[in-house]
């Protein structure tokens, strides 16, 4: 009985003895790391009542991920992607899921998180978890851990807020004097917030705007579009205005107005921020919607014979062969690129706070596919940087390749 005790005693020892070892080397390398990996997911709008989804990014981190470990890995560690969360455009949801992966998963960072009404903004900043996406919302602003792959698109007053999309505009319509501007909004709190900082990036170009509109329902396209497109059509001192802007996420909602507006014998320029998506061009009735239409892409548009684009195309399909490129699969592939990037000059010796530390002590990464981003300045202010592609006759075709503008000082 003696000896089963000693038995005991000794095997336990042992097990707290290895248990130690195992917390002292996670504890080294940090939550989600280990010698040979590090562990990421992402959290996307996969499905949601509007039809709204971003589920493409999934794609274009994989693609980014799957180059990354082909090469050997970041310092010899190898991404372990465990895949995408979906929020349904829910903020709860979008805080579970965040909590999901760090806490059950045991995530090292969140990569992407393509999410318009995300959630887990402050559970992250407060477990100091960093996490890369599309900065759409004020969430991602202000933060230490929230990285937008093209900045902070929701600035405070007085940050700097981009000029980019107007200035483009500009240049493609020979020049904004004399032109007026609409804005169009849901009222949703991201909408609205960019509904102000995208009319104030048209008037730095010199375009009058005429109007901004939040009163757009944000869960469902309205039964009738009649009393928006009448606000529309006479704006201008009883006229239409020469350019629409929307600034709306959602294909249903975007076809509805544009279709709404054509009928009302609309005949200026419609642009959004959501439109390059190949996938709205299958159904005819939105295709011809979405006919004319420019859309403002915060990238180098896939139709570019740029290198960083050829890669891209290139990274996808040896992961899911015969994908067409996407919008949102192009801010996964980006986000995660730049994810990417930090992790490569933190250096072998990895932590959350080590990784923290890098990024937001002047960290600079420019490409030809994204811009350019710079930390910790765009954790306040956008990146400045955008293209434009037309929708003409069923096809994308490059507008103005991406250039990168200096931002102004967001007004009150």
């Amino acid at each position: 009985m003696r000896g089963m005790v000693l038995f005991t005693a000794a095997v336990l020892a042992a097990a707290g003895c290895a248990a130690q070892q195992q917390s002292g080397t996670a504890g080294a390398a940090g939550a989600g790391v280990t010698a040979t990996g590090v562990k990421v997911g992402g959290v996307l709008t996969k499905t949601s009542a509007t039809g709204y989804s971003t589920k493409d990014a999934e794609i274009g981190a994989r693609a980014r991920f799957e180059r990354a470990n082909a090469a050997g890995g970041v310092h010899g560690r190898r991404i372990e992607f465990v895949g995408a969360e979906d929020d349904t455009q829910d903020a709860a949801k979008g805080d579970a899921a965040a909590k999901k992966l760090v806490q059950k998963d045991g995530v090292f960072a969140l990569v992407p998180v393509h999410a318009p009404n995300f959630g887990g903004a402050a559970f992250l900043e407060q477990q100091g978890v960093p996490w890369f996406g599309w900065a759409t919302g004020p969430q991602w602003c202000g933060t230490k851990t929230g990285f937008g792959y093209n900045g902070c698109l929701a600035p405070k007053p007085g940050a700097g807020s981009q000029t980019w999309w107007g200035r483009q505009m500009a240049d493609l319509l020979g020049g904004a004097q004399g032109k007026t501007v609409w804005v169009q909004t849901s009222d949703s709190s991201g909408s609205k917030y960019g509904g102000k900082t995208i009319s104030q990036s048209f008037e730095a170009a010199g375009f009058t705007v005429v109007g901004v509109n939040s009163a757009l329902p944000a869960a469902a396209p309205p039964p009738d579009w009649l009393p928006y497109v009448n606000k529309i059509m006479t704006s201008n001192q009883g006229k239409a205005p020469d350019v629409v802007v929307s600034v709306i996420a959602g294909t249903k909602f975007n076809a509805g107005l544009y279709a709404a507006l054509k009928k009302a014998g609309y005949k200026g320029v419609l642009t959004d921020a959501t439109s390059y998506d190949a996938n709205i061009l299958k159904d005819p009735a939105q295709a011809q919607a979405f006919e004319g239409v420019i859309a403002a892409p915060m990238f180098e548009p896939f139709e570019s014979s740029a290198p960083e684009i050829r890669q891209m195309r290139e990274d996808v399909e040896a992961v899911v062969p015969g994908t067409r490129l996407t919008q949102h699969l192009a801010i996964g592939y980006w986000s995660a690129d730049i994810f990417l990037k930090v992790l490569e000059q933190t250096g072998k010796d990895l932590t959350r706070q080590k990784f923290l530390d890098t990024a937001n002590s002047g960290f600079t990464y420019e490409s030809a596919g994204f811009g350019r981003i710079q930390y910790p300045k765009d954790h306040d202010e956008p990146n400045g940087c955008g293209a434009l592609v037309r929708i003409q006759g069923g096809a994308f075709q490059v507008a103005r390749n991406m250039k990168c503008f200096d931002n102004v000082p967001l007004k009150p």
